[in-house]
């Protein structure tokens, strides 16, 4: 569900982008003041985790379509809305400078479809308030499919929104919803049941964690070495080998826009900011989409290609996994210094 600036206008982009920023700040704030010093290392791994899942594209059966998971509603619940949301917003961003998956004018937006809505909406108000204050189990995983399958759907909605808003594409109101609420609700059912598949394994392991962000107190002693591991050799099993094997379909979006237009892809609007930001993605993106670079008329063999991606999972996580955790130590740090300064 990463936009392309093909679908958004400058304003459009331009609104979203301060809607991201404005957010992160607000997050930043939070993270300085509740993030636990045990939760920064957690936010790396865990981002890392995200990137490397949402490389995985799954078939949806009967439809020749593909989606992939969003991860925002599975950081939420182990990390709390805020840091939640600073994560995945790195993701994104580094998917979108390092390997040209989503567009940079479209950057605000994707930040604010797969971060608001799982993280503020989905989570608060719909995965805490089945889960009440008594979590089970069962409990847990009813409430992440049903908040998935809610973020899910909000999310695929603000994109329709921010198309048309946007205006410059040719893909009407009423068939591109008709298209994409069924299609993401499918995706949303799958993200729910991976979402809980996760959540047990937390539960069934270290439950403290899960605790942790619903009350939002600190995690303690708790150890964390064994799990961190495991998430990390996970990421490195999803980036650097199950990529090899996911779904070649169009994803949602794609395939919405392919039975409107027959492609899934539309062609870039010719405006100064459209060609300056593309521009700018062409020389900032190692290993565009997450392939290694060919010369122009060649195909690719397939080791090339699993190498690209395997390439591309394994670096992109080792960034991701830096980012997110410099980005804890630094607020953390931050609010260190104020402390001593009071």
């Amino acid at each position: 569900m990463h936009m392309a600036d093909a679908l958004v206008s400058p304003a459009v982009g331009g609104a979203f982008w301060a809607a991201a920023a404005g957010t992160i700040a607000y997050c930043s704030a939070r993270v300085r003041k509740d993030l636990d010093d045990r939760k920064v290392p957690l936010m790396g791994v865990l981002g890392a985790f995200v990137f490397a899942a949402q490389m995985i594209n799954f078939t949806i059966p009967a439809t020749g379509s593909s989606g992939h998971l969003g991860g925002g509603l599975l950081l939420a619940i182990l990390l709390g809305p805020s840091a939640a949301y600073l994560t995945i917003a790195s993701v994104l961003m580094i998917q979108a400078l390092f390997f040209a998956d989503g567009g940079l004018l479209a950057l605000g937006c994707n930040i604010f479809n797969l971060g608001v809505f799982p993280a503020f909406i989905a989570y608060p108000l719909i995965y805490k308030k089945l889960v009440g204050r008594d979590p089970r189990q069962s409990r847990m995983v009813a409430a992440s499919i049903i908040a998935a399958v809610v973020a899910l759907q909000f999310g695929s909605l603000g994109v329709v929104l921010q198309t048309v808003l946007s205006g410059v594409s040719v893909l009407p109101f009423d068939t591109f919803l008709l298209l994409m609420q069924p299609i993401h609700l499918g995706i949303g059912v799958v993200e729910g049941v991976v979402t809980a598949l996760v959540v047990s394994f937390i539960y069934q392991a270290r439950p403290e964690i899960l605790e942790s962000a619903l009350q939002q107190k600190p995690l303690g002693d708790l150890p964390l070495k064994s799990l961190l591991a495991i998430f990390l050799v996970a990421t490195l099993l999803i980036g650097g080998v199950l990529s090899w094997f996911v779904s070649e379909n169009p994803d949602g979006l794609e395939w919405s826009i392919a039975k409107i237009t027959g492609t899934p892809e539309l062609s870039e609007t010719e405006n100064r900011e459209h060609r300056q930001l593309a521009n700018l993605q062409e020389e900032t993106a190692l290993l565009p989409d997450y392939a290694l670079p060919t010369e122009e008329g060649v195909t690719p063999s397939a080791t090339t290609e699993r190498m690209g991606t395997s390439l591309s999972g394994l670096l992109g996580g080792a960034i991701t996994l830096v980012v997110c955790s410099l980005i804890g130590v630094f607020l953390k740090r931050r609010s260190t210094a104020q402390r001593k300064e009071a």
